[in-house]
This record gives C-alpha cells, sequence and structure tokens, in this order.
C-alpha cells in the first residue's frame, strides 16, 4: 500500500472554508480542473468529469462537519490503482482565526505501475486542488 497527503495554509477560517469545500459535489466550485459534478445515490455518489473529458466516480464513506472532515473510495477512474481511500480535512491554525490548514490526503494500492508513479500523480493532484482552492479564497 501507497499513500501521499499534502497539506495548504490558506486565508480564510476553518468555517469559511468548509462552506466552501465542504460539500461532497462542490469539487467545481475550487477546483478548475474538475468543471462538472453530478451527485448521485442521495449525494453519496459524485461522478466527476475532468476538463479532459476523463470521468471519476467517488463514493463518500464518511462525513463529519464538526471535525470538518469527508473520506472517500473510487467507484470508478482511469487510475492505476486498487484500494483507494482519501480524506479532505479542514483543521485550525493555532493563534490565526482567519486562517486554515486544508490537508488531502490518501492511500491506495498501485496496479501494473511503480509506487513512485502513482504516489507523484496523487500528490500533484492533490496540490493543483489546493492550490485552486486558494485562487479560489483569493478571487
Amino acid at each position: 500500500m501507497a499513500s501521499t497527503s499534502t497539506s495548504q495554509v490558506v486565508p480564510a477560517s476553518p468555517a469559511h472554508v468548509w462552506r466552501l469545500i465542504g460539500g461532497f459535489g462542490s469539487l467545481p466550485d475550487w477546483i478548475p480542473t474538475i468543471p462538472d459534478c453530478v451527485l448521485l445515490e442521495g449525494g453519496r455518489v459524485r461522478r466527476l468529469t475532468t476538463s479532459q473529458g476523463e470521468v471519476v466516480v467517488e463514493r463518500l464513506l464518511a462525513f463529519d462537519a464538526q471535525q470538518r472532515s469527508y473520506s472517500y473510495t473510487l467507484d470508478a477512474s482511469p487510475f492505476p490503482v486498487t484500494g483507494y481511500l482519501s480524506t479532505l480535512r479542514v483543521h485550525e491554525v493555532p493563534g490565526a482565526k482567519d486562517a486554515a490548514e486544508v490537508q488531502w490526503s490518501g492511500r491506495f494500492v498501485p496496479q501494473g505501475v511503480e509506487d513512485d508513479d502513482v504516489i507523484a500523480l496523487f500528490t500533484g493532484i492533490y496540490r493543483d486542488g489546493l492550490d485552486g482552492l486558494l485562487k479560489a479564497l483569493s478571487g
């Protein structure tokens, strides 16, 4: 099993950040490379379409609004992995009421590729997503 995690401190309160990213269908609001998200099965499944036309289907496993986190798995994707589990969290930054740390992590079993290649793939996806969040909050 391989894993990766990335985080970004953003200039907004944790409550404000969670309002933007906490909805399972909110990715198009803050990630430019995900222009379309359709919620299915009562909001527990999201069907994402990337700007390249790829389709990713993710299933919500856990949601905790009080802790500002949710976890999800992949039902279908172009990614060479199995056993994927990812978590998105918003943390308080001690002493900074107008800042939040957003952490995006995942673990998975690479299939037919080197661990380092898939780690780099998901690290890049998470980092690009958090860069999009920073731009959404700044714009």
